[in-house]
Formats: structure tokens, sequence, C-alpha cells
């Protein structure tokens, strides 16, 4: 066997090999330019300690991050018998004296909203949805609903890193950073990680999301995610300027790969490859990405499944039919942020339009997926970074009311990647307030996810600061077994 891949086998990681090997690091460089598979083979079972663990279920996973809350008991737990506590406080024993944001802690009461919508069960799995979602209830038995995620962060800020990262504090790697470390890409002229966001109809100046969401910390730049801008070119600076020619290009790449090489072998800093590895991606995606925006291809029986937003740059509905084209194109991990949720007032009109941005073309993601055969092994995930309270936040009518933030409980769904469709998972009380069956931590869910992959998230580690640092932290997780194909 050649001997640079021998001795990556034995290193610990990707930094410790790099830092060891730094006589052979042009080698290794333009080995991982011109083969990528060849660093991602010999890294992954070093990283991980004998990958695969498990049996892997899923190659890819697109994550629907539902930015700003989603009200689980206006879309997924309805809770009927609130009508008759309409406008009555919140009973102590209910809230057990839970800390309150800001937004509402001067309330003097908290008066019970029950949902002004209808519910039906849907499909042989008799899910209970929103009428605001009737595509999604079309597919209701291709989903697996868990009903009892909980989280510790009760602001936004610290909730949305936490999903993404493990930790409510910024500089932890993202998930999609992980993966890309972890079982590299399988695609030459794409990244690994790519994510894109949408401004939702229901609050346009909903909170903001920042790149540190996706960024890689403290392992290597090159897996922190690309982003996709919403409007104008999906990338900067794909196109060359006037007067430079491809061939004048490559040439200004090759002779900036020779300087960062010949820097590497004095200072030895590992980021240097990734210096190398982000122009060389840079390069490629000048025809890549071009190729996988251009939908002049797509069938309009498919465009019409995704909806009348398809065709507008940046729109929910347009960034879903992207993540079927990169999830064709094996990317490895697509995050979709869609802005919104946040509706701490006239939340039945703002839902309504939030619901018209995302329930046609989700459903329509998964169902193409399915029709191409790649739902089996792509894992989906939607949700948001915590749930609604059942009190009203500020005045309530009988159409019209708010709600704050509720860390105790909310509703995810989940389908394909090994996921048992067709399921529910977890059970609220009768307030959607307290989960009373099988609570699921974010770190459980991240465990479940690294399971479908093949990981075992407890041998998935990194070195940082002296600890085998986890996206699953040293807080006890474990993958929810009830769900697993």
């Amino acid at each position: 066997m050649n001997p640079f891949l021998l001795q990556a086998q034995d290193a610990i990681n990707r930094r410790s090999f790099l830092t060891s090997t730094s006589s052979v690091l042009g080698l290794t460089a333009l080995n991982s330019l011109l083969s990528p598979n060849l660093l991602q083979a010999a890294s992954a079972p070093s990283i991980i300690g004998g990958y695969p663990h498990l049996p892997i279920k899923a190659k890819r996973v697109i994550y629907l991050f539902q930015s700003g809350a989603p009200s689980q008991m206006d879309l997924f737990d309805p809770k009927p018998q609130m009508a008759k506590m309409f406008g009555k406080d919140l009973p102590d024993s209910i809230r057990q004296g839970q800390r309150l944001t800001g937004m509402t802690s001067k309330q003097k009461n908290f008066p019970v909203a029950p949902s002004i919508f209808k519910f039906a069960e849907h499909g042989k799995s008799r899910a209970t949805i929103s009428e605001l979602m009737p595509h999604i209830s079309g597919i209701a038995d291709e989903l697996c609903f868990i009903k009892s995620m909980h989280t510790d962060a009760i602001n936004h800020d610290p909730a949305i890193t936490f999903f993404q990262t493990g930790r409510q504090i910024a500089g932890f790697p993202s998930m999609g950073s992980w993966l890309s470390y972890g079982l590299g890409s399988e695609n030459k002229d794409l990244p690994a990680f790519v994510v894109m966001t949408s401004f939702g109809s229901g609050r346009r100046d909903d909170q903001p999301l920042y790149d540190r969401l996706w960024g890689s910390g403290f392992l290597p730049a090159q897996h922190q995610g690309v982003k996709f801008r919403n409007s104008g070119d999906p990338v900067l600076y794909l196109s060359n300027p006037n007067g430079m020619s491809a061939a004048t290009r490559r040439a200004t790449l090759d002779d900036l790969n020779a300087l960062n090489q010949q820097r590497y072998g004095v200072v030895g800093d590992p980021e240097i490859e990734a210096r190398i590895a982000q122009y060389e991606m840079a390069f490629r995606m000048q025809t890549s990405v071009p190729e996988l925006t251009d939908l002049s291809k797509e069938p309009q029986h498919i465009l019409d499944m995704y909806g009348p937003d398809v065709k507008r740059p940046g729109s929910y509905a347009a960034n879903c039919l992207l993540a079927r084209r990169l999830a064709e194109r094996d990317v490895r991990f697509v995050q979709l942020f869609h802005m919104g949720w946040d509706q701490h007032g006239q939340l039945p009109k703002a839902i309504r339009g939030q619901c018209q941005d995302t329930d046609q073309p989700t459903a329509a993601l998964i169902k193409d997926l399915k029709e191409r055969g790649l739902l089996e092994d792509t894992l989906i995930v939607w949700g948001g970074e915590f749930g609604r309270t059942i009190y009203s936040q500020g005045a309530l009518t009988q159409d019209n009311y708010g709600r704050d933030h509720h860390p105790r409980c909310f509703t995810i769904f989940l389908a394909g990647g090994g996921i048992k469709p067709g399921m529910t998972v977890g059970e609220t009380d009768d307030f959607c307030y307290n989960i009373v069956r099988d609570p699921v931590s974010i770190f459980d869910l991240h465990a479940t996810m690294l399971n479908r992959l093949g990981i075992d998230h407890d041998r998935f580690t990194h070195k940082f600061q002296g600890l085998d640092a986890k996206l699953t932290g040293v807080e006890k997780a474990r993958a929810v077994k009830s769900i697993l194909l």
C-alpha cells in the first residue's frame, strides 16, 4: 500500500496528520485536488475509529430549518380540550415556575390561546396535521413526527446555535462541517456542505442569521458551509474578470498553490492546505454552479409540483428544488434556513404566510426524492429551534393571538434515510407545555442523525483544547432507536 495511506490510517485526526507530515504536504494537497476521495478514504477510518461503525442508511442530509420556531399546537400537536380554557390563566401547576423571556415576564396573566385552525388525521398512520399544511398532509405516511423535542435555550440566537453546533455559544463546528470533516465529499466539483436562506412571508423582519451558524469552528476551514446567496448570483466572483481567460486563471492558481505549499514547508500550518483546497473548489465551481442552478431542463410537471415560487431565485421553493439537485450530485449536507416563524403577535395571519411558503415545496421535495430513488438514502429533517407557548403574548381575541418562546416541548419531523415512516414519537400534556412521554433532546437528535450515516456519535471526536470534542458534547445522548429502520 502507498506509504502515505498507511501513515494516514495511523493518524488520530486530520489536523494531527497534516502537522506530522509536512514533508509530503505538496503530494497530499495535489492528490486531494486531483482525487478528493483519496484523502477521504485515507482519513475517515482514523478520524472516526474504524468507520462505518454502524450500517449506513443515509448518505446525505437535507435539513429544512424553520428559523424563528413554528407553533407546534397550530401545526402538528392539537389540543382541542383547550377550547374550554379560552382566556383562562395558565395554571401554576403546569408552568411550574418556568423562566420566561423578557417579552412576557411582565404580563400579569397568561391567558390560554387555543388554536383557531382545524386538524384532521391523515394517511394510514393517522397523523394529526393542521389545515394549514394540505400538501404535507398528503405525504403523512412518509413522515416520522417527534412531538417531544426539548431544548435548554429560550432565546433565538443560542437556540439556533445549539441546533447547528451542539453548543449554545458561538465558535463550535456546525453539523455540516463535522460531516464534511469526517466523511469527506463524493463530488469533487461542489462543496460537501451547502447552505441556502430564504425570507418568509410571515415576518420578513424576523431574526437574522449569521454565517457562523454554518462555520467550521476549530475544524479546518475548508469544511465550513458554502452559502448560496438568495439574490443575484448564487456565488460571488464565479466569472473570470474581464481580460482573464480560463487558462490564465488556471496558471495563476497553480502559482498560488506552489507558493502556499512552499509556505507550509516553513510554518507547518494546516490551514494552508484549507486555502489550497478552497481556491481549487472555487475554480471548479465556475462550471458546476451555473449548471446546478440552471433549471431550464427541469420538466414543467416538476416545476409545478414545487409551486408558483419555484422560479423566483432565493425563494424556499427554489431552494427546495436546488436541494434535490444537490442531492442528485451527492452533496453531503444541504441546509435550508427559512426565516419568518417568530410570531409573537398576529400569529394566525403570519403562520398562514409561512405555511404557504413551505408546505407545497417541502412535500414536493420529499415526493421528488422518492420518485428518483433518493429518499431511501437521504435523511430529511424539518423543524425550528424551539416551540411556542399555549398562552398568548399580548392581547387575546377570538381570532388573534401571539405566542412566546417555549423550550420545554415542540415538534419536528424526519423522513427517508433509514427513518421509520408513518409514526409519531412522544406526547405532551393537555396544555402542550410539558412532555409526558419519550422526551428527545437536541443531543439525541444529533446522535440519531449520525447513527443513520453509519457513525457512533461517541466515537466521532476531534482533539480540541486537550479534550475529545464531539458534536453531541459531554451530555448523555442516545439515538432514538424506536424510529430507526
